[in-house]
């Protein structure tokens, strides 16, 4: 069953969209994830830990708009600082889908 919430909950969720501008197979990870860099506007640039891997290479991720979490606490994964969580879904094999949008947006864009 899926639960409801009030308007006021999902207004605090801060989803924001930036172009990937570096990618990098980050091999401290036990899981294959690539550390990424995001050009958040105003925001600044921030960096994300995302196993992303098996759809996507690192440089089909640049210049890639991701729609990501801002407002979680910075945590830090397999000795990268991630700042962001990149969304998106899994496919019926369990892989990682991205968030997408079919038209460039100006970065640091907050979703409606």
């Amino acid at each position: 069953m899926m639960t409801t919430m009030e308007w006021f909950d999902f207004e605090k969720v801060d989803l924001r969209v930036g172009p990937v501008v570096s990618a990098t197979l980050n091999v401290k990870a036990r899981k294959p994830a690539y550390t990424i860099t995001i050009d958040l506007g105003p925001m600044g640039l921030r960096q994300s830990s995302a196993q992303i891997t098996d759809h996507y290479a690192a440089e089909s991720l640049i210049g890639r708009q991701m729609l990501c979490v801002c407002n979680f606490e910075p945590k830090r994964i397999a000795g990268v600082k991630s700042e962001v969580l990149v969304t998106g879904v899994h496919d019926a094999a369990g892989k990682v889908v991205l968030a997408g949008f079919e038209y460039p947006v100006p970065n640091g864009n907050r979703l409606l």
